[in-house]
């Protein structure tokens, strides 16, 4: 697929600007760029054209963005741009807590959304990983997994699938959103050592990783919650205080013997 042939899905009540909008995106080579003015429209269009972003207002006529985006969340994990006019921190921060990509505040500057949109696509669905070939869900590297199966982790009771992007834990089956599941692969690929936070957000955010450490505190607690017994007391996913993250390896019984 072609970078300018993603479908983008713009939903904004106010309609002179989500035109602008998309008619400066399609001058940019952008050609599938629609719009849509409520939430019930917005949500039937994005099943329709099954959109591959989507650029979300908070303030619509019928609901709320953040409303809204959960309920596509629940389907899809489509990477989705906040576009409001709501620029107060604590908005800013609770649309990226609950997993956004990026978030723009009204007025802005038609090239710096150009450079966002480009941003996020391309980390997306044209990282240099994928058009190698390497999966979302590729298997972390060896010795990462106790289980004898290269797609699967095992932390205590917890038994991850990142084939099937979901953690098991006494019979129920929770999933991983992407940015999660590439956290936790990142984490498994060098567990028991310390992965700094940087290397953490590029491996979520690509080379704009810039000021998204806030963010990625966000995605590890929601992590831990799916990984941990005790979320406010981790046994696996650990805080390298001032440094960045660590997955804890396995203890060995006093019965073991290393190989």
């Amino acid at each position: 697929m072609n970078l300018y042939d993603s479908r983008i899905l713009l939903i904004d009540d106010n309609i002179e600007l989500a035109d602008m909008v998309r008619d400066m995106l399609r001058r940019n080579g952008y050609v599938n760029v629609s719009c849509s003015h409520t939430c019930e429209q917005g949500m039937r269009m994005f099943r329709e054209e099954q959109s591959q972003l989507v650029i979300l207002d908070i303030m619509l006529p019928d609901g709320d963005g953040f409303t809204l985006f959960r309920k596509i969340r629940d389907i899809s994990d489509v990477p989705i741009l906040f576009l409001s006019a709501k620029d107060e921190d604590n908005d800013r921060l609770f649309g990226l807590g609950l997993g956004a990509d990026d978030y723009i505040t009204k007025p802005f500057l038609s090239q710096e959304l150009l450079l966002r949109v480009n941003a996020v696509l391309k980390r997306t669905y044209f990282s240099s990983a994928r058009m190698s070939g390497d999966s979302l869900f590729s298997a972390p590297s060896s010795g990462s997994s106790s289980s004898g199966d290269p797609d699967v982790l095992i932390l205590g009771e917890h038994r991850i699938s990142f084939a099937e992007a979901s953690v098991t834990f006494r019979g129920k089956t929770t999933a991983f959103t992407a940015k999660e599941l590439q956290l936790l692969k990142k984490l498994a690929q060098n567990r028991g050592s310390i992965v700094t936070f940087d290397a953490l957000c590029m491996a979520v955010w690509g080379d704009s990783y810039y000021g998204y450490e806030n963010t990625l505190m966000v995605h590890i607690r929601h992590l831990r919650e799916k990984i941990e017994d005790d979320p406010s007391s981790p046994k696996w996913l650990l805080t390298a205080r001032g440094l960045g993250y660590r997955l804890k390896k396995e203890e060995k019984t006093e019965n073991e013997k290393p190989v």
